[in-house]
Formats: C-alpha cells, structure tokens, sequence
C-alpha cells in the first residue's frame, strides 16, 4: 500500500507532439514558487524540485504538496493540462 509520501508526479517538458516545452527555464520558474535561499544560493523544496530526465526540463512534485499547499499543487497540474505536456505519476519503492 503507497502512501503520498511514496507517491511523485513529474511533468515532463515534452508536449504530445514531442515538442520541447519552452521557455527553457520553466522548470525552474515552476519551482521557485518554494524555494529558499541560503548563503545567497537558491535550494529547492523535497517536494518541488527542477531535474533533467531524458535531455528533457522536469518538474518533480512529492505528493505530500497536495495536502500542504493544495493550490499550487492543483496549480502544477493545470499547467501540465493546459500545456499538454507528459505528467507521469510513479510510486517509489522505499530503499530496503
């Protein structure tokens, strides 16, 4: 049985043509919505964080994100609709 904690989303800067999504840094636009800064450097929240999988600008989002800021969670998600682009949801499988 998965939990949210065990669940992710990732959009995937790819539309269903298999067009890159731009501009390029919308990843990182996305996610400076909780980011923090320290020794003036950017650090991203565990549960919304920028990645590059498969040459292709992403969009990591733990599922706790719905239950601590439902609105930007319903947010990313409509922008992944709206934008047409790859949302992929996968269960991580704790580390034995």
């Amino acid at each position: 049985m998965s939990t949210l904690s065990d669940t992710r989303f990732i959009i995937k800067g790819v539309t269903e043509n298999g067009d890159k999504f731009r501009p390029s840094d919308w990843a990182e636009r996305m996610c400076g919505n909780l980011c923090t800064f320290k020794n003036r450097r950017m650090v991203y929240s565990p549960t919304l964080r920028p990645a590059v999988i498969g040459g292709y600008k992403c969009v990591i989002i733990n599922a706790v994100l719905a239950d601590t800021q439902p609105s930007l969670f319903k947010q990313l998600m409509e922008f992944a609709k709206k934008n047409k682009l790859e949302l992929i949801e996968e269960v991580i499988e704790p580390i034995a």
